[in-house]
C-alpha cells in the first residue's frame, strides 16, 4: 500500500501555469505577482494592509522590530511552538518570557498570562498551535489593560476564525506562514498583517535592506534592513492557494471528524478539542498514552512507519532545548507544555488524503499502541 506522509501540499495545475507563467515573464524575483497577492491577502483580511516576505520568521521579527522591540524588553509568549516563536525575540536583543499552555486547548493559558506581566514586558505572542485560536476576546483584553502590542503567531491557522471573524482581519499584528507544510503554500514565504500604511511602509524597507527607491533612480537607507522579500514564483503559487483556502479547510474538517468517529478512544489517548467552528484542522495531534506503553514515541513512530504511514512530532517544549536551558530553564517550570511536548504525535491530516485514509491510520494506530501496552 502506498505510504502515507503526514502531510502534502495539493498544487494543481491552475498553480504550476501560474509559474510557467512567471518563469516565462522574465521577472522572477519580488514584481507584479507579488503585488497582486498582496492586493489579494488584504482583500481577504477585510482591507488591511499585507505584505509578503520570504517566511513567516522574517515577518515575526520584522514585527518586532516595527513595534519598537529590542534589548530590555520581554516579550510573553509559549513554550510549546516551533522554536522560531522564540528565536525572533532573541533576535531583536528581547528576552522571551515563557507561559505554560492549557491543557484542552494546547494555547498559551490567559490565566497565568497577567501574572507574568513586569515592568519591562512590551508584547504578547500567541500562538494558535494546530489551527486552534487562542481566545481573542481575553487576550486583547489583558493587552489593552496594560498597553501592551500583540503578535500573533497565526502561522497555523490561517482561515479559522475567532466571533465570527477571520483570524487577520482584526487585531494589532498578524504573522501568517506559506511554508509547504501549512494550510495554503508558496513553497517558503510568509506574510504580516498590519494596521496602517505607516507600518507597511516601513515593513517594506525592514524585509529589503532598508532601502527605499525614488523615480530618479536614486534611493536612501535610512534603516538597517534584510533580504527577507518573495519571489514572484511564490507569490503565483500563493494567489493559486488563496482562492481554494476555503476549499482547502472544509476537507480539512471533514477529515478531523473521520478522526474522532473512527480512532480507539479505549486506548488511552488525548484527542485535541473537537472544534469545528473556529479551528482550520491544520492538524491533528492525539497524545500518545505512554504511561501505558512498553515503547516511547520513537518507537510509535518507527513502528507507523512500517505501516506505511507517517507522523510528524509538533512540537517538543523549546524551553527544555539546551539554548534556554543556558537561559537557566529546567524541566518541570512548565509541566502541562512538557507533558504535551513528551507525548504529541501528529497523524496524516491534509486536503488530498481519502476518507478512506483516516480508518486505515486509525486501524494502524490501533495495531501498533495494542502491540505495545504493557502486560505488567
Amino acid at each position: 500500500m502506498q505510504f502515507l506522509p503526514f502531510t502534502r501540499p495539493s498544487i494543481d495545475e491552475d498553480a504550476i501555469d501560474a509559474v510557467a507563467a512567471v518563469l516565462r515573464s522574465g521577472w522572477l524575483t519580488t514584481g507584479p505577482r507579488c503585488r497582486e497577492f498582496e492586493a489579494e491577502l488584504s482583500a481577504w483580511t477585510g482591507g488591511r494592509p499585507v505584505r509578503l516576505v520570504s517566511s513567516a520568521t522574517a515577518a515575526l521579527e520584522l514585527a518586532l522590530r516595527i513595534a519598537g522591540i529590542g534589548p530590555g524588553d520581554e516579550v510573553i509568549t509559549t513554550p510549546l511552538s516551533w522554536i522560531a516563536t522564540a528565536n525572533v525575540v532573541l533576535g531583536v536583543g528581547a528576552t522571551p518570557v515563557f507561559v505554560d499552555v492549557d491543557p484542552s486547548t494546547r494555547n498559551i493559558d490567559l490565566s497565568r498570562t497577567e501574572k507574568a506581566i513586569t515592568p519591562r514586558t512590551r508584547m504578547l505572542l500567541p500562538v494558535d498551535l494546530a489551527g486552534l485560536p487562542v481566545d481573542r476576546t481575553r487576550l486583547y483584553e489583558i493587552a489593552g489593560r496594560h498597553g501592551l502590542r500583540v503578535l500573533e503567531d497565526a502561522a497555523q491557522s490561517m482561515g479559522a476564525r475567532w466571533a465570527d471573524r477571520r483570524i487577520g482581519s482584526f487585531g494589532d499584528l498578524v504573522s501568517f506562514s506559506f511554508h509547504a507544510n501549512k494550510n495554503i503554500t508558496t513553497g517558503e514565504g510568509g506574510c504580516l498583517v498590519m494596521n496602517d500604511e505607516h507600518e507597511a511602509r516601513l515593513f517594506e524597507k525592514l524585509r529589503l535592506q532598508g532601502v527605499t527607491r525614488f523615480a530618479d533612480g536614486s534611493m536612501d537607507v535610512d534603516v538597517p534592513g534584510a533580504k527577507a522579500n518573495l519571489t514572484d514564483i511564490a507569490a503565483a503559487i500563493g494567489s493559486s492557494q488563496l482562492r481554494r483556502l476555503d476549499a482547502f479547510n472544509e476537507r480539512r474538517r471533514r477529515l478531523a471528524a473521520l478522526y474522532f468517529e473512527h480512532f480507539d478512544r479505549s486506548l488511552g489517548f488525548e484527542l485535541p478539542v473537537e472544534d469545528f467552528e473556529t479551528g482550520n484542522w491544520h492538524m491533528f495531534q492525539p497524545l500518545l498514552p505512554l504511561a501505558r506503553m512498553s515503547i516511547d514515541r520513537g518507537g510509535f513512530i518507527e513502528a507507523m512507519k512500517r505501516e506505511g504511514i507517517g507522523v510528524g512530532v509538533h512540537y517538543p517544549a523549546m524551553h527544555l532545548f539546551t539554548l534556554f536551558r543556558r537561559r537557566g530553564f529546567r524541566d518541570g517550570d512548565f509541566p502541562v507544555a512538557e507533558n504535551i511536548g513528551r507525548r504529541t504525535v501528529t497523524l496524516p491530516l491534509f486536503p488530498a488524503m481519502r476518507d478512506d485514509d483516516v480508518p486505515r491510520v486509525c486501524e494502524a494506530v490501533s495495531r501498533v499502541v495494542k502491540a505495545a501496552l504493557r502486560r505488567d
